[in-house]
């Protein structure tokens, strides 16, 4: 994504649901606050388990786009 700058990229391709969950939730306290994730995962579920687990934790989406059917999501620690 254009002007988004993974401080940690999380690879989780061909993990199904929990599995990126569970390694997001892991990998953003390994961040400092205001550092991104980028997580990349192939399960169409991450789709809506990402937001949903940011939304719930309180930490920020910057972005999301797909890319040759690998999911990237860009996570903002908020706390």
């Amino acid at each position: 994504m254009e002007g988004v700058k993974a401080d940690l990229v999380v690879n989780c391709e061909g993990e199904l649901c929990p599995g990126p969950v569970i390694k997001v939730a892991k990998a953003i306290k390994t961040v400092q606050i205001g550092q991104v994730l980028e997580l990349r995962a192939t399960d169409p579920g991450s789709v809506a388990d990402i937001p949903a687990w940011t939304k719930q934790t309180g930490n920020e989406m910057v972005a999301r786009r797909e890319a040759n059917g690998v999911f990237i999501f860009y996570v903002r620690r908020k706390k």
